[in-house]
């Protein structure tokens, strides 16, 4: 199979999304890879890297996109990059649709196999390619969010931690997943009082197993988030329901009750975001303020750490890249149920239930999709 990697041209995206490994890998089993020139620097990966390990440089993206059978990156297609898709090309890559009308009805018009890392599945129900890039914003969040809270930024001018004789920043974490565990690993770690929330006893007896009393832990009710959330120097959202749109958690009203100068970081925000006041922000701009509370809701958070993100997906993605490129889209998706769960648009139908519903499309199994 030909395959393309395009350098990404989202706003301060520098993830890449093969490395050299993957494509010696890829050429191993008899695939073509083509790589766009510069697509790696970003991350520290240079074009010889690419040649070394067998990949063909390429000049622009449109070669990429017109050449390949497979198109492999990391965020989601920008509008330039959907209009160079066509009939029957694999794309792979996060997309996150439920929010995002544009993109949805620009993937059903192109005909492009649309595969989402963030629906495919693994045995215990987990998302495992969404996973790593969790574990990389949950540990961003807090750092990003102590960033903000100083006052140059536009922050209350609270350390995080504190020092003797002064009170630690109050840090409320809305879901107790992936990235919310590791935004309270983070947290506990900078020396701030934090509070998980999460609706799953389960996931609260985890956490209280794990942190012991170096957090609080909170049944996830109404009147909970409205009083955490009017406590909170620092909020942090990463709800998440797999393929949907977040939840809005914390409505306009309960933004307007907290504190001059405290900061919400929305890892949600690639899903829509968990706060009725977020929007979608880029590193170049990252926050905005409401009601006098910073807002931090960069949608590619881990794109600041480009190196140590694109290696940690690339450990998880591969796998799955090799499946479709060693078997084609329709019997690797036949094969793997969890790799048919990440499939989100084919040949012009929406084949992700939470996708359609959200935007009111008709809904197409992907078993429907592939004859099986």
């Amino acid at each position: 199979m030909r395959i393309g990697v395009p350098k990404e041209i989202k706003n301060h995206e520098y993830r890449v999304g093969l490395v050299p490994s993957s494509v010696q890998e890829l050429v191993h089993h008899g695939h073509q890879v083509m790589v766009q020139q510069g697509a790696g620097l970003g991350a520290g990966l240079a074009d010889a890297d690419y040649v070394a390990a067998g990949a063909v440089i390429v000049d622009g993206a449109d070669q990429i996109f017109a050449d390949a059978e497979m198109i492999v990156k990391v965020k989601e297609p920008l509008a330039e990059e959907r209009a160079k898709l066509r009939p029957g090309q694999i794309l792979f890559t996060y997309l996150h649709l439920a929010p995002d009308a544009a993109q949805t009805h620009d993937l059903i018009k192109s005909g492009a196999i649309c595969i989402a890392y963030e629906t495919v599945t693994a045995a215990n129900g987990s998302l495992p390619l969404l996973t790593p890039m969790s574990e990389v914003a949950g540990r961003l969040a807090p750092q990003v969010g102590a960033h903000s809270l100083e006052k140059a930024q536009g922050g209350r001018g609270v350390l995080l931690g504190g020092v003797p004789g002064v009170p630690a920043a109050e840090v409320v974490i809305l879901g107790g997943g992936v990235s919310g565990t590791h935004a309270a690993t983070i947290a506990v770690g900078m020396g701030a009082k934090v509070t998980v929330v999460d609706r799953s006893a389960d996931a609260l007896k985890r956490l209280a197993t794990q942190f012991g009393t170096a957090i609080s832990t909170v049944f996830s009710t109404r009147s909970a988030i409205e009083e955490l959330v009017r406590r909170a120097d620092l909020l942090i959202g990463t709800v998440l329901v797999p393929g949907a749109a977040a939840p809005k958690l914390v409505t306009h009203d309960m933004v307007r009750t907290m504190k001059p100068g405290s900061v919400i970081v929305d890892v949600a925000i690639d899903q829509g975001g968990c706060v009725e006041t977020s929007r979608a922000t880029t590193h170049a701009a990252p926050t905005y303020v409401v009601d006098g509370v910073v807002h931090y809701c960069v949608a590619n958070m881990p794109g600041a750490v480009a190196r140590t993100s694109t290696f940690a997906l690339n450990s998880v993605t591969l796998p799955f890249t090799l499946a479709l490129a060693n078997h084609g889209w329709k019997e690797a998706l036949a094969r793997d149920v969890h790799l048919r769960n990440g499939l989100n648009v084919s040949e012009g139908h929406v084949t992700c239930e939470p996708v359609a519903e959200a935007h009111g499309l008709p809904y197409v199994t992907a078993e429907t999709a592939i004859g099986v």
